[in-house]
């Protein structure tokens, strides 16, 4: 049992290092602070890990062609594109905005999409939709593994160490970006070229996923 606990967690942390799974969480993350980021990445680690093993769950025990799984890379595609079409229209529209004010000695920026400044928490409620879309995309993947392990039996075990490696690999690149956050963004204009590069990834890596 701890052998296969180790071979799924692992396997979390490999499918983590997915380019689409990086972009999303950098797509999310850009210009959030501290505690949104780590909301944000778990979350997105959370719903991911258990929409991938319900699906794997469900298609274990069914004939499932290669074309039907082929579709859930398609799914994954075509959200990372949505994505990356959002966040250029945001920046061409000119509604990613910035603000900085000093609180308690420090200097805190706000960056929002949009004209008003509205607090929310969409972004985190979306993070954790998305890691349930994208499930779909690695489910081949998962199938795979499963085959090596424990005959191909799914418990809530192995949810959590498959969805702890996942977590690992996505709040670490998420202390990147904000990383980033803290260091780079201090002006609407690096904002700005921020969110286009990240938009243009994101056609670029749901292009490939879609033509590979």
């Amino acid at each position: 049992m701890e052998l296969s606990l180790f071979v799924v967690f692992w396997y979390g942390i490999l499918h983590a290092f997915g380019p689409d799974h990086l972009t999303a969480i950098a797509d999310f993350s850009i210009g959030k602070n501290k505690r949104r980021t780590l909301r944000i990445t778990s979350l997105f680690a959370i719903g991911h890990g258990l929409s991938l093993f319900v699906f794997a769950k469900v298609l274990q025990s069914m004939s499932i062609s290669e074309e039907v799984l082929a579709y859930g890379d398609v799914i994954s595609a075509i959200v990372i594109m949505a994505m990356g079409i959002y966040l250029l229209l945001m920046v061409a529209t000119h509604r990613i905005q910035l603000r900085k004010h000093i609180h308690e000695g420090k200097e805190h920026i706000h960056i929002w999409f949009g004209k008003s400044h509205i607090h929310s928490n969409a972004d985190t409620t979306s993070s954790f939709t998305l890691g349930l879309l994208m499930g779909i995309g690695g489910v081949r993947g998962m199938l795979i593994t499963l085959g090596a392990v424990q005959g191909g039996v799914v418990d809530f075990t192995m949810v959590g160490a498959f969805t702890l490696g996942v977590m690992l690999v996505f709040v670490a690149f998420g202390l990147l970006i904000l990383h980033i956050n803290q260091n780079f963004l201090g002006n609407l204009q690096n904002v700005r070229r921020t969110f286009a590069t990240a938009g243009v990834i994101s056609l670029v890596v749901g292009t490939n996923i879609l033509l590979g």
